[in-house]
């Protein structure tokens, strides 16, 4: 069976999390944590490499010891080591580390001091209300445990769209490899680049429908075969994703992809206006009466309408169609459009490598400027900067900056917002600094007018410039804190700072919906990878992603700019 990145990584974070339930020491659980991430922000798969005889070790926080297990991974497809956890480690306990907000600590502290050992265990403890008299937990954290687990039971199962990327574009390779094929593309929320991934709908087109499906049942990575028809086929990759599979003739390519592209709303939207004109649009062509006019392509179609062609990342039926029957749709950002990345941390506080290796990254990636912008001191487990380890990072970063030709370094910090509103470092040193991202890393409990106006007061401070990841939400896992995020925009549009939208996979905060609202209100928002490796540097996409599906502009987007321009915008 082949073996990807996120099957190393999964493993990788289990043993983690295992060994911390069990109370091991810090620094072994750690390794594998940052072993997990190293193979998760790999470009290339880790069993080519492995295939190739490269050195494993060469790799950030791979030694020989885990080099050597990555090794057994790719070769037997599982891990002795973690089979001997598990068999001493209740299996369920695992589960609850799935549970937002359940660490692995709070999992031992569970198992230790009540002898829960299930999801439906704690349920029914916190029911009881026995939960709260486990040290480290109290009476909020009872009901939040409650909560979570009720909207968990609501909640379908989605897969993130960077972990969805590492199974559509092999599959896709191995389907255009037979012979007679003439396209294969995916379609749904994936095309549309929603943040999170159902079922993958993937078409395909060629002289030989049996052969396409028999080739996609018989993929190597398909663990379960759901259907298998003449025209299409359901299977269950080994991950849980669920692939359905569509063959098509090239007549009804394009109606077909329309068809399966779009959101339900959309396609209802175009239906009802085909129907006005007596014709009628499925995921065979478009029709009257009878007689099929044509479905060959997306672009024809929409024309028959009188509509501009709508991008995939649009058709979610919030205005796209009327904007495309005035022939006012939005310009999208491209990744081509930036010119830099405005939030990157390297080895002087949580980032795992150095500054020139990721000035070098930058540069390779073509880009004009970056900024470093590693932590302040509040965020401890980050090791962040004070006064004087800033002072002395400044000088690096400015040595290093003049060194270097084609690639512009700014001097920067993530500083905190503490509780009452003031920022982690004082305001002489703010003021030596490139530039500010201000960003909230505790107290997410607070109420909606207090975190607010705690944000709020951080903005008046004149050396910010970009409030990181604006909502502190991370998918799946952590909802966002309650805001007047309106009220906020609005702030930083009249105090001459930003927005930022998160590029990182499991943030991409700001989602959509806020983009567009930043775009109506008129707030640029710089589109930043939060990178804390090089190899997430390639993160950049998604929020280019993003940034598409909100409407956004180049014009839109701080980032965009040449550093003269993007200076005068920083300028408060």
């Amino acid at each position: 069976m082949p073996v990807h990145n996120s099957d190393v990584a999964r493993i990788f974070g289990e043993i983690a999390d295992l060994l911390e339930i069990e109370g091991a020491n810090e620094f072994r659980v750690r390794a594998y944590r940052d072993a997990a991430q190293t193979v998760t922000t790999l470009s290339s798969n880790i069993a080519d490499m492995v295939e190739r005889g490269e050195d494993l070790t060469e790799l950030p926080g791979i030694g020989e010891e885990l080099a050597a297990k990555i090794h057994e991974i790719v070769n037997t497809g599982g891990l002795k080591q973690l089979e001997e956890i598990r068999r001493r480690t209740p299996p369920e306990l695992v589960n609850m580390l799935d549970i937002p907000g359940m660490g692995p600590k709070r999992v031992q502290a569970l198992y230790k001091k009540a002898d829960i050992t299930t999801i439906d265990e704690l349920q029914e403890a916190a029911q009881a209300q026995r939960v709260r008299d486990i040290e480290g937990f109290g009476p909020k954290t009872e009901q939040s445990i409650l909560e979570v687990l009720e909207r968990e039971r609501r909640k379908d199962a989605r897969t993130l769209l960077n972990i969805a990327d590492d199974f559509v574009g092999p599959l896709i390779e191995h389907l255009r490899a037979i012979e007679g094929v003439e396209r294969v593309v995916a379609a749904g929320s994936y095309r549309r680049r929603k943040e999170t991934v159902g079922d993958l709908d993937i078409l395909a087109t060629g002289t030989h429908r049996q052969r396409i499906i028999d080739r996609f049942v018989g993929y190597e990575d398909v663990g379960e075969i759901i259907s298998q028809g003449e025209t299409k086929s359901s299977v269950v990759l080994r991950t849980g994703l669920q692939v359905d599979l569509r063959v098509v003739s090239e007549e009804s390519a394009g109606a077909a992809l329309l068809y399966f592209t779009g959101s339900k709303a959309h396609n209802i939207h175009l239906r009802n206006m085909a129907l006005e004109q007596d014709l009628k649009i499925n995921e065979y062509g478009v029709f009257r009466d009878k007689e099929r006019l044509l479905g060959e392509t997306e672009e024809e179609i929409y024309g028959l309408l009188d509509l501009s062609y709508i991008e995939p990342e649009l058709r979610e039926d919030r205005g796209e169609i009327e904007a495309a029957q005035a022939h006012e749709l939005p310009y999208l950002i491209t990744l081509e459009d930036l010119r830099g990345d405005l939030q990157m941390h390297t080895t002087a506080s949580d980032g795992h490598n150095t500054l020139r290796e990721m000035a070098a990254a930058a540069s390779d990636r073509g880009y004009d400027y970056i900024a470093i912008t590693d932590h302040s001191p509040r965020v401890a487990v980050a090791r962040g900067l004070d006064a004087d380890a800033l002072a002395k990072r400044i000088d690096e970063i400015q040595a290093l900056d003049e060194e270097l030709e084609e690639l512009r370094i700014l001097t920067g910090i993530e500083v905190d917002i503490l509780e009452d509103g003031e920022l982690d470092l004082p305001d002489d040193v703010l003021a030596k600094l490139d530039l500010v991202v201000f960003s909230v890393h505790s107290n997410f409990g607070l109420s909606a007018d207090k975190q607010t106006e705690r944000i709020l007061r951080a903005m008046d401070n004149p050396y910010v410039h970009i409030l990181a990841h604006p909502t502190g939400r991370k998918i799946d896992t952590r909802e966002p804190y309650p805001l007047d995020l309106e009220r906020l925009m609005r702030a930083a549009l009249d105090r001459g700072c930003y927005f930022e939208l998160n590029a990182y996979p499991n943030r991409l905060d700001l989602d959509d919906v806020q983009c567009r609202m930043a775009k109506e209100i008129g707030l640029k928002v710089a589109i930043s990878t939060d990178a804390h490796r090089v190899s997430e540097l390639r993160y950049l996409r998604y929020g280019v992603d993003q940034a598409r599906r909100g409407w956004l502009e180049p014009e839109d987007v701080l980032n965009t700019r040449p550093w003269q321009e993007l200076r005068e915008l920083l300028d408060r």
